[in-house]
């Protein structure tokens, strides 16, 4: 799969290299009116208006491949494998026993140890060890 997605990359780079080159080289709109005028090339290698035709239907080719290739991309892009992934939710921490909060009186200077009432609450609940047991669902 991988050689795939590199040769689609390779592909699409050289496309997109060939477009950039092709329409710099294209002549704009305004130099057709020197053509006109007698000042066309007729003795160039594509003759009077050869050279137009080929370059446009050349760089339209190309873009047409650098669109399939960039679908190409997207698509294996958004593939999901089969084989669960191990991601930093996946993994749970280490879970100990949480330490007996101490209530407010315990923790001013200078007051006596905690009441036995403020040692009978309970402890907040662990957490999930695993990350997707803390999604909510629906």
């Amino acid at each position: 799969m991988n050689v795939l997605l590199t040769a689609v990359l390779a592909v699409q780079m050289l496309t997109a290299l060939g477009m950039i080159g092709l329409i710099l080289i294209q002549h704009g709109k305004g130099a057709d009116m020197g053509a006109a005028f007698g000042s066309g090339s007729s003795g160039s290698l594509f003759g009077a208006s050869g050279s137009a035709n080929f370059l446009s239907r050349t760089t339209a080719v190309l873009a047409a491949v650098f669109f399939v290739c960039t679908l190409a991309l997207a698509y294996f892009g958004n593939l999901r494998t089969a084989e669960p992934t191990s991601g930093a939710l996946d993994r749970g921490a280490p879970v100990s026993a949480p330490a007996p909060a101490a209530s407010g009186a315990a923790l001013i200077p200078g007051t006596s140890a905690p009441s036995a009432s403020s040692a009978a609450v309970p402890a907040p609940a662990a957490p999930a060890a695993s990350g997707m047991g803390q999604i909510p669902t629906k």
